[in-house]
């Protein structure tokens, strides 16, 4: 457990997540075995995982107020994930802690020879529901809220709490992974959306990933842009931009324009760099603006893990979009953000805290 305490930053809005806890379990191995195979691994450790935790955990150490709702269970695992989270300076009071059940917890191999990594979840019990959130506690949590964090993974607690967070105007950003049960109904209350590389192609039924984009968009007209990420090649973000003036009133192809600004984008850039096109008049009367980042060049002596360099990237965003950054500035900071997690094992140890060193272009530390 890090012993590196942090402060939010006075005045800094708070930022609120709710979701699943877990306890990652992590061994890296020269290479993945094979079946019957026995090996030695190299290192192991323990410590919090979760995308909830993960990110709350990063939101907190740059400095925001952070906050989570989550439900463990009355064991030394659960204790243990919870006492992590306050090290880091994620406020868990609200936390709910089941008398009886189990923790959820994750096993994770990370292959030195490849640079990845595969998990086997292994879910506790009992989940957080509804009926686990009294009207007090919702209001209580939501006290002060700038932005909820949902992933869909407890579905109807985080559509509750999601109904009364847009009741009262909190931004909302979802973490869409895959497709899920009661998650549309989680999308239609979202204000920004974070996608794995296939969730846009997979939920639209588009041909490809450009028109996918502008097809959420054009499905969720409260959503103010999606992000697409895609591993080391960085992420594409579709900005819904209604109160701008398009150069043209013809309607530009989304495809074409995605592969215009792919052409003028420096991808051999080491830091991560972002490219966006102008306001353009798109397909299904949106004006928008497309944006491509790259992410940053680790060397591969530095590369270790990437468990959790997602979370880290929305961690990063959250703190752009909680402290009004600039939107080029808050894309290029995350995906430094998620960089410095990708020189680490696990997704909390090289969390940075906003004294970084590799932050300070930003944060003027």
């Amino acid at each position: 457990m890090t012993s590196r305490s942090n402060e939010a930053i006075p005045g800094h809005p708070i930022v609120l997540g709710c979701g699943q806890l877990c306890l990652d379990y992590l061994v890296t191995v020269p290479s993945f075995p094979v079946p019957d195979q026995k090996i030695r691994c190299t290192s192991f450790k323990i410590q919090g995982g979760g995308n909830t935790g993960n990110t709350l955990t990063c939101a907190a150490r740059l400095g925001l107020a952070g906050r989570i709702l989550a439900k463990v269970a009355d064991d030394s695992q659960g204790r243990w994930m919870l006492e992590e989270l306050e090290s880091s300076g994620v406020d868990t009071s609200f936390c709910v802690t089941a008398k009886d059940g189990v923790s959820h917890f994750n096993y994770v191999i990370v292959d030195n020879q490849t640079n990845t990594r595969t998990c086997v979840f292994t879910p506790g019990y009992p989940p957080l529901l509804p009926n686990d959130l009294t009207e007090s506690l919702i209001l209580a949590v939501l006290d002060g809220v700038r932005a909820l964090h949902v992933t869909g993974r407890s579905r109807e607690t985080e559509l509750l709490l999601a109904q009364k967070a847009h009741s009262k105007n909190v931004s909302i950003l979802i973490n869409a992974e895959k497709r899920r049960e009661g998650l549309d109904k989680l999308l239609d209350l979202a204000d920004y959306a974070i996608c794995s590389t296939h969730f846009p192609q997979d939920w639209t039924g588009s041909p490809t990933s450009p028109s996918a984009l502008l097809s959420m968009l054009t499905r969720l007209p409260k959503l103010k842009f999606v992000i697409m990420t895609l591993g080391d090649q960085g992420c594409v973000m579709l900005e819904r931009c209604p109160n701008e003036v398009p150069e043209s009133e013809e309607e530009t192809d989304i495809d074409e324009l995605h592969e215009s600004l792919k052409q003028s984008t420096d991808f051999t850039s080491v830091l991560p760099v972002c490219n966006s096109s102008m306001v353009t008049r798109l397909k299904g009367n949106i004006t928008g603006r497309l944006y491509i980042v790259t992410a940053e060049k680790i060397p591969s002596l530095e590369l270790m893990d990437t468990t959790g360099a997602g979370d880290a990237f929305t961690g990063g965003l959250l703190y752009g979009l909680c402290t009004d950054m600039a939107l080029e500035e808050t894309l290029t900071f995350a995906s430094r953000v998620a960089a410095c997690c990708c020189r680490g094992l696990g997704a909390r140890t090289t969390l940075p805290f906003r004294t970084d060193p590799n932050l300070a272009a930003f944060l003027g530390a």
